[in-house]
């Protein structure tokens, strides 16, 4: 699905930070991969880099067969749209729209009719379990009511991938786990799922566990 190939990330132009240095990683058809690390250890720049929201200073990465490492912006746009729904900490709900309306938000920017997204939208907040709150704002929902419209949003255009950043990052423990629960019965459903985190305990509810810090990736042994 994702293979990284000694990719490298390097900003500055006199003093140059290696955010990501030589890393290779295979994400495979079904994996659910936890990337564990500390803030600043360059778990958002492999994020990004992954995500194709941005691109590598070196190296490939091939997603679905696909270099993307050079593809021009509308094609990287494309495949991006295509191949992986994003789960971010903060939401990114849009405040004036109902959870109807946040989730359908994919299908709105792929031209899909009104009726049928409106349809979709309403399936996947029932499939959340928030089938009772598909009219109310944002600002009306707990925190974790929030992070399951971003799921729903993130499942409606059927991406292959999910990659979540800290899904559980603004929630308190026990909803926290909620939504790995949520995660987890994604993936027995056929998903491929990245989780971002600094906690151990969302890494260990995953298959895979990748460490990063200071850019470096390092696989646990016996995941």
């Amino acid at each position: 699905m994702i293979r990284l190939v000694n990719v490298s990330k390097r900003y500055g132009a006199t003093i140059r930070v290696h955010a990501l240095s030589n890393a290779n990683l295979h994400i495979k058809p079904k994996d659910y991969i936890g990337i564990l690390g500390p803030s600043g250890s360059g778990k958002s720049t492999l994020l990004h880099i992954m995500g194709l929201l941005d691109r590598p200073t070196e190296g490939q990465v091939l997603v679905q067969g696909k270099n993307a490492a050079h593809l021009p912006d509308l094609a990287l746009s494309g495949l991006r749209g295509k191949t992986i729904g994003f789960v971010f900490q903060s939401y990114h709900l849009i405040p004036h729209i109902n959870m109807v309306e946040n989730a359908a938000l994919p299908l709105f920017y792929q031209g899909v009719p009104a009726r049928e997204r409106r349809q979709k939208a309403e399936s996947l907040l029932k499939m959340v379990g928030l089938g009772h709150r598909l009219h109310h704002l944002p600002g009306q929902l707990s925190g974790g009511e929030c992070q399951r419209v971003a799921i729903a949003r993130a499942l409606a255009a059927d991406s292959p991938i999910l990659l979540a950043d800290e899904p559980t990052g603004n929630l308190d423990t026990e909803t926290g786990m909620q939504i790995m629960a949520i995660f987890e019965d994604l993936h027995k459903q056929g998903k491929t799922i990245v989780i971002i985190t600094h906690d151990p305990r969302v890494a260990a509810r995953t298959m895979r566990i990748v460490k990063i810090n200071d850019g470096i990736l390092t696989e646990e042994p016996g995941q």
